[in-house]
């Protein structure tokens, strides 16, 4: 489990030194990430990808269930009433909840794409300005330590706030 930690550093410099702090503190590469005026982040550094900086996940999870909930509601619906000479087994019930949800999933991503992440709006402002955001998923073991790592060591970095713990996928 990891737990995403929201900084906002004042510079390019002051993000460059907190890489190389993170790293030396073994918190690995691609869990760190940052967020800068477009054109402004090194091509060494490691900047936000499309999935985090759009709402793609949000809107595939909720396309997903909401299409789920009315292809169930679709099949069972055909399944009580079934169109003249064709007979529905319970398992096509199934069958379209699943294609319901997986439907959902592509409409709604799709959509997300076109949406800035709600999470990372509340600093658009301050990125515009030259800030640069840093998004680190932490071990949840290791929240405590990094954050005091950082604000022993810097103490005039903003904290941004953390998101609840994660599931970390392979």
């Amino acid at each position: 489990m990891r737990r995403r930690l929201y900084y906002v550093l004042p510079d390019m410099s002051s993000a460059r030194a907190m890489l190389d702090e993170l790293l030396l503190a073994r918190i690995e590469e691609r869990h760190i990430r940052f967020l800068a005026r477009e054109g402004s982040l090194p091509g060494d550094m490691p900047g936000c990808s499309f999935v985090l900086k759009t709402d793609l996940i949000h809107g595939a999870q909720l396309g997903a269930v909401i299409g789920g909930l009315v292809g169930l509601v679709a099949g069972i619906v055909l399944a009580l009433m079934p169109p003249y000479g064709l007979v529905m087994q319970t398992g096509a019930i199934l069958l379209l909840a699943l294609g319901g949800a997986l439907f959902g999933a592509w409409a709604s991503g799709m959509n997300g794409c076109a949406i800035p992440n709600k999470k990372l709006e509340q600093y658009a402002d301050r990125v515009e300005r030259g800030q640069v955001l840093m998004i680190v998923d932490v071990p949840v073991r290791r929240v405590r330590e990094i954050e005091d790592m950082i604000a022993g060591r810097h103490p005039d970095f903003s904290f941004g706030g953390e998101e609840p713990p994660m599931v970390a996928f392979p």
